[in-house]
């Protein structure tokens, strides 16, 4: 497909994106041509695709829904490296995906605030590594109650009953490798086939 192909059939889905992120947020014509300034008809055409989206229709547009403009243009990302992050609130964190495919091995950052929370251990399915990389976390293992700094590691099969958090000096910021039963993550400072190891 040459570029102008590309880019027409980008442009082509911006209306059904319109049309489903209002959806989604339940917003009326009326009220984002209240919020963005621009006619009900404009905004109905653009959804329709019976007008091309231009930079002056969707800036207002990105400013209204608080979202990123290559969200909203769904922009190709062939060729680019780069992993768009939406963090998002769990339970009082942060959390940072950093796989962006579904089954697998998931990588998640997790950024604990400083509040003392009673632990509540759980069990489930799987097997989890944690790396520190700032702060002190907390971590309940069964019957193991540990402190881990920055650049320590835990490895450990999520069916024991487990827990981690802020020990409640400073917020603390987590590296989370987890797989389903059976997708183990191997950690190993030397190759197998070094003679020496």
């Amino acid at each position: 497909m040459d570029t102008s192909a590309a880019m027409a059939a980008t442009l082509d889905q911006v209306g059904p994106r319109l049309k489903r992120l209002r959806s989604e947020r339940g917003v009326t014509l009326t009220a984002l041509a209240e919020a963005t300034g621009i006619s009900k008809s404009t905004l109905s055409r653009l959804e329709t695709g019976q007008r091309r989206p231009s930079l002056e229709l969707l800036l207002p547009l990105v400013h209204a829904y608080r979202v990123p403009l290559d969200e909203l243009v769904g922009a190709p990302e062939v060729g680019d490296p780069r992993v768009r992050l939406k963090p998002r609130r769990a339970n009082g964190r942060t959390v940072v995906p950093l796989t962006g495919q579904p089954g697998g091995i998931q990588a998640w950052k997790i950024i604990i605030p400083t509040t003392t929370s009673e632990p509540d251990p759980r069990a489930h399915e799987g097997y989890e590594w944690l790396y520190v990389l700032s702060g002190r976390m907390r971590l309940i293992l069964g019957a193991h109650d540990l402190v881990l700094g920055p650049g320590e590691v835990a490895e450990f099969d999520t069916q024991v009953p487990h827990w981690f958090g802020s020990t409640g000096e400073h917020p603390v910021e987590v590296l989370s490798l987890f797989g389903r039963q059976g997708e183990r993550m191997h950690v190993s400072a030397k190759s197998r086939s070094d003679p020496t190891g």
